[in-house]
């Protein structure tokens, strides 16, 4: 049976529902990290508060991705986008009705970060794997696109939109615009089937020492595959350098450009629209029929950005301004290739684990690449730090290319994720599941 064949006839619409509902959600997402930020910011005014709190979002993703990915891939990939998406609007309903209350304490904001940092750890996993049963493998880079499109789009509007929400509501109020959109997008799956893929070990029952096996088997599945092995390590090290220089960027603003909020909201708007342009391309075109050539073609490009940002004079803003738009371009592709690579290439009952283990692996690097290059900013400047990125992207993706490993792993012998007819059973549904 071809592949495309065992995806639903249907698959469009089914995706499409559960994209405008995630687009709901992260929309209600965002408003709650502006609004929390703006509110430690103002009540603190500590840059210890604001450090511990981005902290704790990398946490639950670096202890707890590995082994959540093994549970996803024997739990109903359905039931866990529902019961997490739920759980963390209950947090945030509480912690509404305890500013409400005036009760809160900046505990009490930690504890909803961390809780909805876990949450996203159980999301994205099994959110990923999902759509590999859904979208066709042809379609996975277009797909990847629109997703892009999305966070594009909330990059650009987030920050206005929480600032005049900020102005014209209590912070309870933004975060109940939360809790309803996180209901809008668990309504969109209680109506959409999501096949899942059949676990031959799926009825053994889950004790710690299966779930330490699961893990293991998920390390030993991507170690064994050198092609695959290379690109999460390249991830690693690509993370390992945009995080600081993410970071920074409003020093890069203020202390070499000499500029203010303003000219930092440029930046990240066009970096926002870079990533409305990439996912454009992709979405609309596909992006280069090899998914690998836009995973480096992406990543070089990124790499150059960096660099024209570290070499351009303070006198020409406007040109630094214009690479980061080139960078959100470049980054989406990247990011879509990379994605649509592991969707399209893993076994399906190993991807849980699988994403579980790239989420928490690449989650890790980042805090230590900000504690390393703390230093050198402290001592040189900004600057230095784009230049050396940009060199280390460009690198490392000219590299890449004489990897024979990396440049045929769409062509390798690796078992795909495809299942059969026989090796996948729809989510048991109920009839109002059967609309979409």
């Amino acid at each position: 049976m071809a592949l495309e064949q065992e995806i639903p006839q249907n698959w469009f619409k089914r995706f499409l529902t559960i994209w405008i509902g995630q687009a709901f959600s992260i929309v209600g997402s965002r408003l709650v990290s502006f609004a929390l930020i703006w509110w430690m910011t103002r009540e603190t005014g500590s840059a210890v508060v604001l450090a511990t709190a981005s902290t704790i979002n990398y946490i639950p993703q670096i202890f707890l991705g590995p082994f959540v990915g093994a549970l996803v891939d024997r739990w109903n990939r359905r039931r866990v986008l529902i019961i997490a998406d739920s759980a963390v609007a209950i947090a945030t309903l509480v912690l509404a009705g305890l500013f409400w209350a005036n009760l809160i304490q900046i505990w009490y904001v930690y504890v909803l970060l961390f809780l909805r940092a876990v949450g996203d750890t159980f999301h994205w996993p099994a959110m990923q794997a999902s759509m590999s049963l859904l979208v066709p493998d042809k379609h996975l880079a277009r797909v990847a696109g629109m997703n892009q499109i999305l966070n594009g789009g909330v990059n650009i509007l987030g920050p206005a939109l929480g600032a005049v929400l900020m102005e014209t509501l209590p912070i309870q109020g933004v975060l109940s615009i939360d809790v309803l959109t996180a209901a809008i997008a668990v309504g969109t799956i209680l109506f959409v089937a999501i096949p899942q893929p059949v676990n031959t070990n799926a009825v053994e029952r889950i004790t710690p020492k299966v779930v330490i096996n699961d893990v293991v088997e998920g390390f030993k599945y991507v170690s064994a595959w050198r092609g695959m092995m290379i690109i999460l390590g390249t991830a690693m090290l690509m993370n390992f350098i945009s995080a600081p220089t993410g970071t920074y960027i409003p020093l890069l603003v203020t202390d070499f450009f000499k500029g203010g909020v303003w000219h930092l909201g440029l930046i990240e708007s066009l970096a926002g629209a870079g990533m409305i342009l990439g996912g454009l391309i992709l979405g609309i075109f596909g992006g280069f029929k090899r998914k690998i050539l836009n995973l480096l073609a992406g990543l070089f490009v990124t790499g150059l950005a960096f660099f024209v940002v570290g070499l351009t004079p303070a006198t020409l803003f406007l040109v630094a301004a214009g690479a980061f738009l080139v960078e959100g371009i470049a980054n989406t592709i990247s990011n879509g290739g990379a994605m649509a690579i592991m969707q399209s290439l893993i076994k399906a009952d190993m991807q849980g684990r699988v994403f579980g283990l790239v989420g928490s692996l690449t989650s890790i690097i980042s805090p230590i690449g900000l504690m390393i290059s703390a230093p050198i900013v402290e001592r040189w400047g900004i600057k230095p730090l784009f230049v050396i990125s940009g060199a280390v992207f460009m690198l490392a993706t000219f590299i890449l290319t004489f990897v024979p490993d990396v440049m045929h792993i769409e062509t390798s012998n690796q078992v795909r994720k495809k299942p059969t007819a026989e090796t996948v059973e729809k989510s048991q549904l109920s009839t109002f599941e059967d609309i979409v």
